[in-house]
């Protein structure tokens, strides 16, 4: 893992997380903690109105956990209830924390390879619909991340389970002066849950 990741995660506590907060988040641990327990491949689709934001970074965060924490066979997917393009500070924000980042394509909706350890594959950035060829069709869990996703996709065909974890959007910072600080405090709180539940799985 690259050393300014592996510093970062390091430093982040887990122990100001709320209780109620907690709650939110168990039932992904215990849905990592069913599927490992039965040997079998962890499929995690967070999804987000427009798979721009929150989506991504909780796909990245998640990803990296599971790789800092030894969790084998764990992929990560993101997607929308529309497609856009992930937004350009979101890849700026992880560059600043440590994630090495290439941009494979200049289109409208561009595509990134976002690696955090130098031997691992990279993940794969790019907008698009939940139910995506890209993403996977069933055996997995559906992550809404946002109000909208959760309103808006009362059922994610496919999925083993649907859990809801919202985060506010930093989109409401765009074009302020709170910008960076806002998109680099949501990355590390999405980081920090995304820590909570892949330590507090049982070890096997």
């Amino acid at each position: 893992m690259y050393l300014k990741i592996n510093e970062l995660i390091t430093q982040l506590s887990t122990v100001n997380i709320s209780s109620e907060r907690k709650a939110v988040l168990q039932p992904l641990v215990d849905y990592i903690n069913f599927k490992t327990s039965k040997n079998e491949e962890v499929r995690l689709n967070f999804i987000c109105t427009h798979n721009s934001r929150r989506s991504h970074l909780s796909q990245i965060w998640a990803q990296t956990m599971a790789y800092y924490f030894g969790v084998k066979n764990v992929f990560c997917y993101s997607g929308g209830t529309e497609s856009t393009a992930m937004f350009p500070k979101v890849a700026e924000t992880l560059q600043k924390q440590g994630f090495e980042i290439l941009k494979l394509s200049e289109t409208e909706n561009p595509v990134y390879a976002v690696k955090f350890a130098e031997n691992e594959h990279a993940v794969v950035c790019f907008s698009k619909k939940y139910n995506d060829d890209f993403n996977p069709k069933s055996e997995f869990a559906a992550i809404l991340t946002c109000d909208s996703a959760d309103e808006n996709c009362p059922i994610v065909y496919g999925a083993e389970a649907r859990i809801s974890i919202k985060y506010e959007d930093p989109k409401k910072s765009d074009g302020t002066a709170e910008m960076n600080e806002t998109y680099f405090n949501r990355s590390l709180e999405i980081a920090t849950e995304m820590k909570f539940v892949f330590e507090n799985l049982r070890k096997s």
